[in-house]
């Protein structure tokens, strides 16, 4: 099969874009990725360059070595994220990995993530995994399958005074859930700062909501608003 790799480029560079757009830029750290169609690795930004920066060319393919094996620039350290949960995941077709402030702060605190949003409705129940193994980059393969190991069937990830993980079938999905799960934070982090008893869904209603406002349709909708915003 030959893959061609310009709308792939692209799309990675568009999920960056809307990613720096929508708090999750972070000066030149963060990344999203794509499955390569032939399963030579992923398909991510270049290092040393801010989300917002992301063009077609500035994304290269990188294999479960870490090896730059189409394109050039210089290759992010924590390329294991991506290849060790792709490796565990078939499910997978893309990652993000990003700091958004007020999803380090959730997971810095220790409190699970609760629903007391729609926003927070698109994870749990269950309950959103936090990965304590490190606050360190994931700078090798044994770390990067801790964290897959961490995430396992979820779709979302809280790396504990780190950052975030975001898993999803294809950029679109995975971005859109990067950007949820930081406005459910945010909103949660406010509920919190009110006063009082928060009060959130119980599951049986966290699961309803959730196919009411989160169906596959819905979420290309929201990803279209977002390109739409750059």
């Amino acid at each position: 099969m030959n893959v061609d790799a310009e709308p792939i480029r692209e799309l990675v560079a568009t999920a960056s874009r809307v990613l720096a757009a929508n708090d999750q830029d972070d000066f030149i750290w963060g990344h999203t990725s794509i499955r390569d169609p032939e399963g030579r690795g992923v398909w991510i930004k270049h290092a040393e360059w801010s989300l917002a920066e992301i063009t077609p060319a500035r994304v290269h393919l990188v294999d479960a070595d870490g090896d730059v094996v189409e394109g050039d620039g210089t290759r992010h350290s924590e390329y294991p994220i991506h290849t060790e949960i792709m490796r565990a995941r078939p499910d997978v077709g893309a990652v993000v990995h990003t700091h958004p402030p007020h999803a380090v702060a959730l997971g810095a605190t220790g409190q699970p993530l609760r629903p007391v949003s729609h926003a927070a409705n698109f994870f749990v129940p269950p309950e959103v995994p936090r990965f304590t193994g490190t606050a360190d980059l994931i700078l090798t393969p044994e770390l990067g399958s801790q964290v897959a190991e961490n995430l396992g069937a979820n779709h979302a990830l809280l790396l504990a005074n780190h950052g975030i993980v975001t898993v999803g079938p294809d950029v679109q999905t995975a971005v859109v859930r990067a950007v949820v799960l930081e406005q459910a934070a945010r909103q949660q982090l406010l509920t919190r700062q009110m006063g009082g008893w928060p009060a959130w869904s119980d599951e049986a209603e966290s699961i309803a909501k959730r196919d009411h406002i989160y169906s596959p349709r819905a979420v290309q909708a929201v990803w279209n608003y977002l390109v739409r915003n750059l």
